[in-house]
């Protein structure tokens, strides 16, 4: 497989669970800006959204979206414990924190980026901050008593989760009020998969 990316952004998710997963893949750096890949071809010649994540599949084809991505990847590998099986009320909690995740923190994380400061007034910025701060008051919540969302197993809705939560120094938004966020990102920091893909990130 091939899964074209950008260093921090929202395809560190799908890259983290590639190697949760163990399967073998190759990267390719996405220049989100120009919509170039390496070689100086154009990106959307592989993906016409113009967005990462992009999977090149073994059987052929592509895949796109995060957290569609992820479950097929996590689908490769059934004992690997990264989602449940399908049709489980166990797999529609993971998909329903995918959901989540996807529209209410992702989503709402993009108003606060820096680079769109010229763009977004104060006052949605303001109001994006509060609405995004119960967001993940909810989440902090999810996470009383368990080391991952769903429990003591890792999923692909914490590759997902932490991927997000990993831009708050970016926005400048402090934690502070959430502990049990700030506890599961140094614990999902921690393992060896996610340093593995920090350290191919800042590589490629």
């Amino acid at each position: 497989m091939k899964l074209y990316y950008k260093p921090g952004a929202c395809s560190l998710s799908p890259h983290i669970v590639l190697r949760e997963a163990g399967l073998p893949f190759e990267l390719v750096k996405v220049d989100l800006v120009t919509k170039t890949l390496p070689d100086g071809s154009d990106f959307r010649a592989v993906n016409p959204k113009g967005q990462v994540p992009a999977l090149v599949l073994d059987e052929g084809g592509i895949l796109t979206e995060g957290a569609v991505i992820v479950q097929y990847i996590a689908d490769k590998v059934p004992g690997s414990g990264l989602i449940p099986p399908a049709g489980t009320m166990e797999r529609y909690r993971v998909q329903e924190l995918l959901s989540f995740i996807g529209s209410e923190l992702h989503k709402g994380v993009v108003p606060l980026f820096p680079m769109l400061k010229d763009v977004v007034s104060d006052t949605h910025r303001e109001f994006a901050a509060k609405v995004l701060s119960g967001k993940l008051s909810v989440l902090n919540q999810q996470l009383e008593g368990n080391a991952y969302l769903t429990g003591d197993v890792f999923t692909v809705a914490d590759a997902y989760a932490y991927t997000v939560l990993s831009w708050m120094p970016r926005i400048g938004f402090d934690l502070s009020a959430v502990p049990n966020l700030v506890a599961f990102s140094n614990r999902v920091g921690a393992r060896p998969a996610v340093q593995a893909a920090h350290a191919a990130e800042a590589q490629g």
